[in-house]
């Protein structure tokens, strides 16, 4: 089936530490272990109400080293895609990599396959689009397929880290809450 339509600008959201709470060196395995930062939630409905297109791009090697089901974590998926529906936002796909970093594969971030998969599913303007996230993966990944990238602080990675990176992000900020204004700013 032929994808209609210009490209348009899209974003990518990292989802520990972005959306959810990151849970540190562990992973999410079930339902009850997940935890919407404070504004996530107002964020992406004001993001899908100013009508971005946002997808959550995601490693997810837990899997692969049987933490959790590929079962639990469609159940964890579905339960926050409803809560986001729920609360009036909109997410235009789900993309994991549920490699580990042994298997060097293409979707694993830095990798560009989830960003590739989610091109595929609607016409995308990189150039236009953003990637937000909370680790250098996520920045390293956004300037290899040209989106401008932001860093939140409100996962693993603290400020003073980036100075050590050999990119920087275009942009910081506090929370996706506070990205979320940066981006909708007149």
């Amino acid at each position: 089936m032929a994808i209609l339509g210009a490209p348009a600008p899209a974003i990518f959201l990292d989802r520990d530490g972005v959306i959810n709470r990151s849970p540190g060196p562990g992973y999410v395995t079930r339902w009850e272990e997940f935890a919407f930062l404070p504004g996530s939630l107002t964020a992406i409905q004001a993001l899908t109400h100013a009508g971005w297109p946002l997808f959550i791009i995601s490693n997810q090697r837990g899997a692969a080293q049987g933490l959790y089901t590929r079962a639990a974590l469609d159940e964890i998926t579905a339960a926050m895609v409803a809560e986001i529906a729920r609360m009036g936002g909109a997410i235009a796909g789900v993309l994991y990599c549920l490699h580990d970093d042994a298997d060097r594969c293409g979707c694993r971030k830095p990798a560009r396959g989830l960003i590739d998969q989610a091109c595929r599913m609607r016409p995308v303007d990189l150039t236009r689009s953003y990637v937000i996230g909370d680790d250098l993966k996520d920045i390293v990944l956004g300037r290899a397929v040209g989106c401008r990238t932001i860093l939140v602080l409100s996962g693993r990675t603290a400020a003073d880290a980036v100075k050590q990176w050999p990119v920087a992000p275009d942009r910081i900020c506090r929370d996706l809450e506070d990205a979320a204004s940066w981006i909708l700013a007149p």
